[in-house]
């Protein structure tokens, strides 16, 4: 099942180690094997020269280091032969007169392949280019290696035999750092991750920088990046390794271990082939690369399967789960869409902003985004026209916090009830009294609408729209209603992201009668309100009780249109997300996801302007390019 969906189990390992002692290294080695095998790690890593140490130093050039290393090389094959798992160990090789720096990939008792290290630092405390050979002094491609004739070479791919995308090259620590790393080449040549064997030591400073550098080449190679590095029973003359491990994906730290460990110690987790490829193919300046050498590929057979799933995922992916980070983002975001507005502002030389107030999230949201805008530019803020329309629908706590926001920033405050105006229009098409239909309730938001529209005509002002990317992606906006307006400015924000960026302006916000009537709004449940109030003219209607929680469309919605997930890998990653949903739940409101987002596209193919805030967007001029006669079909099987 986790195949099925693009997963893949790999471990990054920093072995407790004797310096020299191969047959201690060996055996530390065969024990985290036989003990990862036991977990379903497909692949796994450990650093460099780790059957005998990184810090020989010269006794590199002793035989007997030399030939016991070939002989503890016969025994991890031996030991591990019925262990269903890919590893890549490090070791020194003699080849053609030259000792090589080498990482070894050895499957079920066979070397699949050997990767000499590219670039041999040879600057402050680093000297190995007084034991070793940089690999460009090879010319062979093969090597006669206890018995058998075996791929060498750093141009060396090894891919599944069933799955060509799940695929790795290989870097030795000082590869990386590189101006010209091969793991570019080796990604443009189809290699989805890299394994890298490190033996990096510790200084102030470094720990950061580095994680820098593996972040940069996982993002920029669009791959999964797995490090493991050198442990503390390396060294203790001059340098000093801390043993460092970790897995990125497209930029992303999934997994660090704590470094000085005492004891062998591994992490493990889930990379997402099928995401890595996605990102690949949206990525056209990527494809347009291409490599300037051709690497060999080495067919390698992978069966670990795992049930289960490690890696978690956020049930709020559009929302930072720090506090400090929310902090940020919502800073970013506000930044983004006032600049946009001041832009469109200046462009167009209408100062004034029209805006519906229906004492709800969404409007309230555009409403402060209009203010922040406003005082950039040194503009009163009478100059926003801000209209509140009672309908059927309106509840008196929706009613009041309207008024009282509009009152608390002294904006142009304007009330137009549209109940008596909607009933002659009903009335006019032959609606019955009772009906309580689609049409009721359009008719509600097309008549705001067109006030809106009429008094941004009268005034000289542009309509400032109020819905968001989670109402847009199930099309839940009336057509050429609320759908319309002359700037949309929620456009890409969803609702989960919504809420938490009219909680930051609450939180910012010095004058209390301000941030008291935000906080309510904050409170109030989610409604359009175009059917009738409780008798205690409570709202009735609650959005999330008709289309279902946001929630979980923001979680559908991000990893369709973000990574390209099927439906089916999509329920696969919301039932381990949402443990307190059940499986029904959790079908039914995909099914409903996939109808609405396929079956509304024609309201997003006229979308009006609004500025794009994260990495996702709807917009037909941007990034959905979508026809709005697509059968949903092959998203419900």
């Amino acid at each position: 099942m986790n195949r099925e969906y693009g997963f893949l189990r790999v471990a990054a390992i920093t072995p407790k180690l004797k310096v020299a002692n191969v047959d201690y290294n060996v055996n530390e080695i065969i024990k985290e094997i036989k003990n990862l095998a036991s977990q379903e790690v497909a692949i796994a890593v450990f650093p460099e020269l780790s059957i005998t140490g990184y810090t020989c130093a010269d006794l590199f050039l002793q035989d007997a280091l030399l030939n016991k290393t070939l002989k503890g090389i016969e025994t991890l094959l031996e030991k591990t032969k019925e262990n269903n798992i890919t590893f890549i160990v490090g070791a020194p090789l003699i080849f053609n007169n030259d000792l090589l720096n080498c990482a070894l990939v050895i499957s079920k008792g066979k070397i699949l392949g050997i990767i000499p290290k590219s670039y041999i630092p040879n600057y402050s405390e680093f000297y190995e280019r007084r034991w070793f050979t940089p690999a460009s002094n090879i010319r062979d491609n093969e090597i006669n290696f206890l018995g058998r004739q075996i791929p060498i070479g750093t141009d060396l791919i090894f891919q599944d035999k069933t799955n060509p995308n799940v695929s790795f090259g290989i870097e030795i620590c000082e590869d990386m750092w590189a101006p010209l790393s091969p793991s570019t080449n080796a990604c443009l040549n189809g290699a989805t991750m890299i394994f890298n064997l490190s033996a990096s030591n510790e200084v102030i400073g470094k720990y950061e920088f580095r994680k820098d550098l593996i972040k940069i080449n996982s993002a920029k190679n669009i791959c999964a990046y797995i490090y493991s590095s050198a442990g503390i029973h390396e060294s203790s003359t001059d340098l000093v390794f801390s043993g460092f491990s970790a897995i990125y994906e497209n930029g992303s730290l999934l997994k660090e271990n704590k470094r000085f460990n005492e004891d062998t110690n591994h992490i493990i987790m889930d990379i997402d082939i099928n995401k890595i490829m996605n990102e690949r193919m949206k990525n056209k300046s990527y494809t347009q690369i291409n490599s300037p050498i051709i690497y060999r590929k080495i067919d390698i057979e992978i069966k670990s399967n795992p049930k289960d799933l490690l890696r978690t995922y956020s049930k709020y992916p559009f929302v930072p789960e720090k506090a400090e980070k929310r902090k940020e983002r919502c800073e970013e975001i506000i930044n983004i869409v006032t600049s946009a507005l001041a832009k469109r502002i200046n462009h167009t030389g209408l100062k004034k902003c029209v805006i519906g107030i229906s004492g709800g999230l969404d409007s309230t949201l555009a409403f402060l985004f209009i203010i922040k805008t406003y005082q950039k530019l040194g503009i009163s803020p009478d100059y926003l026209i801000a209209v509140t329309m009672p309908g059927f629908g309106t509840s008196k706590r929706t009613y009041e916090n309207a008024l009282s926001l509009m009152k608390s920033y002294q904006v142009t405050q304007k009330e137009i009830d549209i109940k008596e105006v909607t009933k002659i229009h009903l009335k006019d098409i032959g609606l019955d009294k009772t009906d309580r239909s689609v049409t009721y309730e359009n008719a509600q938001a097309r008549e705001r609408t067109k006030i809106l529209m009429d008094i941004a005509n009268k005034e000289g002002g542009l309509v400032i729209g109020t819905g968001d990317l989670s109402e847009l992606a199930l099309g839940w906006c009336t057509y050429n209603g609320d759908h319309m307006s002359m700037y949309a400015l929620n456009a890409s924000i969803p609702k989960t992201l919504v809420r938490y960026l009219v909680a930051y302006f609450a939180d910012i916000e010095t004058n209390k009668t301000c941030q008291k009537t935000i906080l309510d709004i904050l409170a109030t449940p989610i409604s359009p309100e175009l059917l009738p109030p409780s008798e205690q003219k409570e709202i009735t209607q609650k959005t999330e009780n008709i289309v279902g929680p946001y929630i979980l469309h923001d979680f559908f919605l991000y990893h369709m249109m973000r990574y390209g997930a099927s439906p089916n890998k999509i329920k696969y990653i919301a039932k381990n997300t949402f443990k307190d949903r059940n499986e029904e739940e959790i079908d039914k409101w995909l099914t409903f996801f996939i109808k609405r987002f396929f079956n509304q596209q024609f309201k997003r193919s006229c979308l009006p302007d609004g500025p794009k805030v994260g990495t996702i967007s709807l917009s037909p001029r941007g990034d959905l390019r979508m026809p709005s006669d697509a059968d949903n079909a092959l998203w419900l099987e």
